[in-house]
C-alpha cells in the first residue's frame, strides 16, 4: 500500500488524527527520540530556537509526524510545504512572511527544491534574513530584510540528492529506518484506541507483519480492517429508529479478510509488487533489469519504484541491486513461483 497522492480529505484527516503529538507518545526510532529530546530540552532551557533538522528515509516512517512533534514540544506552530511548490524565491518569501519567531517550517521532498530557491533558503537558515531586489533598471538594488528566527525541518527520501551546501546547513541529520513488528503492534493498539476500536493481539500482529514495516501503511490497513469489522456487526436500533452499529472489535479473521480483499500477502507485497517481480522473471529471467525498465513493466513512475517499492523488496531479501541492474534473489523467485 504505497503513499497515495490522491488520498481523500477524509483519509488525510484520519491519518492526521492518529499522529502522536508528543515525543512521549511516539513509538519507534529510539535513537532519534533521544537526540531530539536532548536538543529540544536544551533549546527550551536556553530560551533559543531549535536548530535546523533534516530527516531522511523511506516514505511513511514519520518525518512529517516528527515535524509536528517538534513544533508541539517547542510550543510553536508548524507550516508545511514541499520542494516542488517553492518554485521561485518569491514563493519562499511569501511563506516565510507568515511565520513567527520559533515556528517550524517543514519542507517535504527538500531534494526537489529548485536551486534558485535553495540559495535564498541558505540566508534564511544561517542569517535569518532574505536578500530581495527592489527598484528597476539602473536603480535596481539588493536589500537585506530580516526574517523570524525559525526552525527549518527538511524531509527527503533521497539524501544523496540533497546538495552538500544545503545538507551542511542542518545542525542534525536523522536517518529513519523501518520499524520492528513489536513497535508496530504498540502503534496499532494506540491507533485503535484513538479511533475508539479494540484490536486483539493476533490481529495486531497480522497487520504489523503485512504493513511493510511502515506506520503509515499500518494505520491505513487498520482503517480498512475496521471497515470490514464494522460491516460484520449486527446492527442495533437507535432511539430515533435508525439502524446503527457501534465501533467494532477488530478480530484476526477481520484482518485476514481485509488482506485478501486488498490482495496484500503475508510479506506485505501488493499486486503491483508481485506483477513487477513476475515480469522480471518472465521477460528477463529475473534480471539484471534497469530501473527504468522495471518502472515500465508496471506502468509506474521511476520514483515510485525507487522510493516506495525497491527499498522494502531489498530489505526483505527479495531483490538485489547489482552493478548491471536489479535482480530477483532466490527468495524473490520462490515467493512468486
Amino acid at each position: 500500500m504505497q503513499t497515495d497522492p490522491n488520498a481523500t480529505t477524509e483519509e488525510r484527516t484520519a491519518e492526521a488524527s492518529l499522529r502522536p503529538a508528543r515525543l512521549s507518545e511516539y513509538h519507534g526510532q529510539p535513537h532519534i527520540q533521544e537526540v531530539l529530546a536532548t536538543a529540544i530540552g536544551a533549546a527550551r532551557a536556553r530560551g533559543e530556537v531549535l536548530g535546523h533538522q533534516l530527516f531522511y528515509g523511506p516514505p511513511g516512517l514519520g518525518k512529517t509526524t516528527l515535524s509536528h512533534i517538534i513544533a508541539n514540544e517547542m510550543g510553536a506552530e508548524v507550516r508545511i510545504t514541499s520542494g516542488p511548490i517553492l518554485r521561485t524565491p518569491n514563493d519562499l518569501v511569501g511563506m516565510i512572511a507568515t511565520l513567527r519567531a520559533g515556528d517550524v517550517f517543514f519542507i517535504d521532498e527538500i531534494h526537489r527544491l529548485p536551486m534558485i530557491t535553495e540559495e535564498v533558503l541558505y540566508s534564511v537558515m544561517e542569517d535569518f534574513a532574505i536578500d530581495v531586489m527592489v527598484g528597476k533598471g539602473s536603480e535596481k538594488k539588493s536589500i537585506r530584510m530580516p526574517v523570524p528566527r525559525i526552525t527549518v525541518v527538511g524531509a527527503t527520501t533521497r539524501l544523496g540528492s540533497v546538495t552538500e551546501p544545503l545538507r551542511d546547513r542542518f545542525q542534525i541529520v536523522h536517518r529513519l529506518d523501518y520499524y520492528d513488528v513489536q513497535t508496530l503492534v504498540r502503534i496499532l493498539h494506540r491507533s485503535a484506541s484513538t479511533i475508539h476500536s479494540t484490536l486483539d493481539q493476533y490481529a495486531a500482529m497480522e497487520i504489523a507483519g503485512r504493513c511493510r514495516r511502515t506506520p503509515r501503511i499500518a494505520n491505513r490497513l487498520l482503517m480498512r480492517c475496521r471497515d470490514v469489522a464494522f460491516m460484520r456487526q449486527e446492527p442495533r436500533e437507535s432511539d430515533a429508529g435508525a439502524w446503527v452499529a457501534s465501533n467494532p472489535a477488530i478480530r484476526h479473521e477481520d484482518v485476514l479478510q481485509t488482506m485478501k480483499m486488498l490482495r496484500v500477502d503475508e510479506l506485505g507485497l501488493e499486486e503491483m509488487d508481485r506483477e513487477m517481480m513476475r515480469a522480471m522473471l518472465r521477460d528477463y529471467n529475473g534480471g539484471p533489469v534497469g530501473l527504468k525498465t522495471m518502472a515500465a513493466l508496471i506502468g509506474e513512475p521511476v520514483n515510485t519504484v525507487e522510493d516506495a517499492m525497491e527499498p522494502y523488496l531489498m530489505r526483505m531479501g527479495l531483490l538485489a541491486r547489482t552493478p548491471r541492474g536489479r535482480e530477483l534473489t532466490e527468495a524473490g523467485r520462490a515467493h512468486i513461483s
